[in-house]
């Protein structure tokens, strides 16, 4: 059975909110217009016993009051721009450094805070979708042009797609990704999930996150994913001036393959439940976020405490501090042009 479906899903700023609600066979997913958010992805286990994978919230004003990133859409560039400046064509543009000294995800009022569109809700035989839609004007959080953006999530018997484009009317920069925190077993274990990476080289950092430029071999080092390895053997490895710069696993890798087109990425296995999630993007990079500030002081569904570790992010992204680095696979969106990221979810069990 597949189903798309627009529901109440409570008050967002005193005015009644929605949601939309997709399902397939045994996978469903809710995705609110607030930051065009993943709220939910249950998925099966080997046993068939239904868990939800994501972090979030149980209602769609914490979102609102308490960004934390939980299964947003990031933009209009996601990860860290330096010192929140960037040229283009000869003029300088500057942002809000809203990640001292750097700027983070669009901003403090990036494309999470923002309410989407709703533009279509459909179904078929094999999928259900949604598609949302969101306008950001010239000179919106410092960035030029003017942009029509869109996310389309899609979610069929075995996985789920987001696909996200873009249009400009002026030159600009635009990197869009989805922010989920994945949770395989739904108990806050991720660290014990087993990772495979299908990149051979990371992008190095510097104190605050920015890459030094280097194209770093991940043999030898923690970073190397080339085999499924447990995130948590390694997370805490202080050996590696990396590791304790991101406080753990806070990197870019470069994807193997074609960029543009959709290519195996990772995979991440949870060997209590059983679930495997197979990544595939269209993006240059993957960052990986072990979930490292997660203290313990937040909230999230069924008034759990999240903390670190207890979910692994991997998003398909251009990779960090692109608009000011000429060495790197450009984030360039000129009129005419069509920007365009895809990145799929498969799901299994083993």
């Amino acid at each position: 059975m597949t189903s798309a479906q627009r529901i109440a899903f409570g008050t967002l700023d005193g005015q009644p909110a929605e949601a939309i609600e997709l399902t397939a066979a045994t996978l469903s997913a809710r995705i609110l217009p607030l930051g065009a958010t993943l709220q939910s992805l249950c998925v099966p286990d080997r046993d068939g016993t239904v868990a939800d994978i994501v972090l979030g919230f149980d209602d769609v004003q914490s979102y609102r009051d308490r960004p934390s990133w939980f299964g947003v859409t990031v933009g209009r560039y996601a990860n860290r721009i330096a010192h929140g400046r960037f040229s283009l064509d000869g003029r300088t543009y500057t942002l809000e450094t809203n990640n001292t000294p750097n700027h983070l995800h669009g901003g403090s009022d990036g494309f999470d805070q923002r309410l989407w569109d709703v533009a279509e809700v459909g179904q078929d035989d094999g999928a259900a979708w949604v598609r949302l839609t969101l306008t950001s004007p010239d000179g919106d959080a410092g960035y030029p042009g003017t942009l029509h953006a869109s996310a389309t999530y899609t979610l069929t018997p075995e996985a789920l797609t987001i696909a996200y484009a873009a249009t400009t009317d002026a030159p600009t920069v635009v990197n869009l990704t989805n922010h989920a925190f994945f949770d395989l077993g739904g108990q806050g274990e991720a660290m014990r999930h087993l990772l495979t990476i299908e990149a051979v080289q990371f992008l190095p950092v510097d104190a605050t996150s920015i890459p030094t430029g280097e194209r770093r071999a991940v043999a030898g080092t923690p970073f190397d994913f080339r085999s499924p390895h447990v995130i948590g053997d390694r997370v805490r490895d202080g050996r590696d001036e990396q590791i304790a710069i991101g406080r753990g696993y806070d990197h870019n890798f470069i994807v193997r393959g074609k960029v543009g087109v959709l290519r195996p990425a990772a995979v991440l296995a949870d060997p209590t439940s059983g679930r495997v999630m197979d990544v595939a993007v269209t993006a240059p990079g993957l960052q990986l976020y072990a979930g490292n500030f997660l203290n313990g002081a937040q909230a999230g569904k069924g008034g759990r405490l999240y903390r670190q570790g207890d979910a692994v992010c991997l998003e398909p992204q251009a990779w960090p501090d692109t608009p000011n680095r000429s060495d790197f696979p450009s984030a360039r969106l000129d009129p005419g042009q069509r920007y365009e990221s895809v990145m799929r979810f498969a799901f299994s069990v083993r």
